[in-house]
């Protein structure tokens, strides 16, 4: 491999920071923001795959994988103390610019380090890391409750959050295909989190969760006062200034998962269709694949439209030479499937 990952440690405000490192440093710098309970090591696939492109760092923070753990007795265990000594290892390593990639934690880390710091980041990878409300869903009602009276629902919250099936549920979701997924994932994970003193590292770090609550709003501010910035012509300004007035519309389906992602009757009918195939390979080329996706379109509107799209089709084929073009509409599945009822009607 030209670009091996290395792994290191270094001194940061007295405690020792593993992190992995990888790709030359002339490049891109990647600065990789891990989640819960995960660590670095998370991001070893995106290291084989990147390092030739980019320079990329994956520090593990206090309290995760091989970094020190200290007592939470004598080591607050926040948020804001996890950012500050990201911010010192950063300085130390001396990444003055980089693209923060922001997973799960990593988000409410990540944005501290923005915020306090914007000259230095280039660019945000967001992966299921939240800054609004509507991204904590019914199933963050007990977790709530533990921030608004840690007392009576520590031991809820730990007998729940730190479990092995809710880490098992972490990877798997509610994803049928369990063959496709490595359980050394989950029972390497719950292994750390039952080493002696993580529940307490934990606890109190979720705890502190109820901060990047508060911060939301300073949080979304500052991601607007950066899309002001953008040129008019950057082609992400559309999507951002769509998104933003309706954010309460689109984030509804996380309240109630009967709520389809796309308001598209046609769109949500053709889903099943496309994931009902397992490649498109056979199109054999782009202009293939465009004449796949035609015949799909109208096999699919035959379908949302109660007739059988063979007829129709074998129909509007055997007539479209001889029909005049301005009525064309007339072969239109709706419009056909009316015809062919006054046809039966007559005879």
């Amino acid at each position: 491999m030209e670009h091996p990952t290395a792994y290191r440690t270094i001194k940061i405000d007295g405690l020792s920071i593993f992190y992995r490192e990888a790709g030359p440093k002339d490049a891109p710098t990647l600065l990789l923001l891990h989640g819960f309970p995960s660590s670095s090591r998370m991001f070893e696939p995106l290291f084989a795959r990147l390092s030739d492109r980019y320079h990329l760092v994956a520090p593990d923070y206090p309290g995760f994988g091989h970094s020190d753990w200290p007592d939470p007795k004598t080591f607050a265990y926040t948020f804001d103390h996890c950012a500050e000594i990201m911010q010192h290892f950063t300085e130390a390593l001396g990444l003055s610019r980089y693209t923060l990639y922001l997973q799960d934690y990593g988000g409410p880390v990540g944005f501290r380090m923005a915020l306090a710091h914007p000259e230095r980041v280039e660019a945000l990878i967001v992966q299921d890391a939240v800054a609004h409300n509507e991204g904590l869903g019914a199933t963050w009602q007990p977790r709530r409750a533990f921030w608004a009276d840690r007392a009576a629902h520590e031991r809820a919250f730990r007998t729940s959050f730190l479990s092995l099936a809710t880490t098992r549920t972490r990877h798997l979701g509610d994803d049928p295909n369990l063959e496709r997924y490595d359980p050394d994932l989950w029972t390497d994970e719950f292994a750390f989190l039952s080493q002696p003193g993580q529940a307490d590292i934990q606890s109190d770090l979720f705890y502190d969760y109820r901060t990047n609550v508060d911060a939301y709003p300073t949080w979304q501010a500052w991601l607007r006062e950066q899309r002001s910035r953008l040129s008019r012509s950057a082609s992400v300004i559309g999507p951002i200034d769509y998104m933003l007035p309706r954010w309460h519309r689109f984030a509804r389906f996380i309240d109630d998962g009967r709520i389809c992602l796309t308001n598209n009757a046609a769109e949500r009918a053709l889903r099943g269709f496309a994931l009902g195939r397992k490649s498109w390979l056979f199109a054999g080329s782009e202009r293939g694949a465009e004449r796949a996706a035609v015949m799909a379109t109208l096999i699919m509107t035959a379908k949302l439209n109660d007739i059988d799209p063979q007829a129709w089709l074998a129909d509007v084929l055997a007539r479209i030479n001889d029909h005049a073009i301005h009525r064309l509409e007339e072969l239109l599945p709706w419009s056909w499937a009316a015809e062919i009822e006054r046809r039966k009607v007559v005879a």
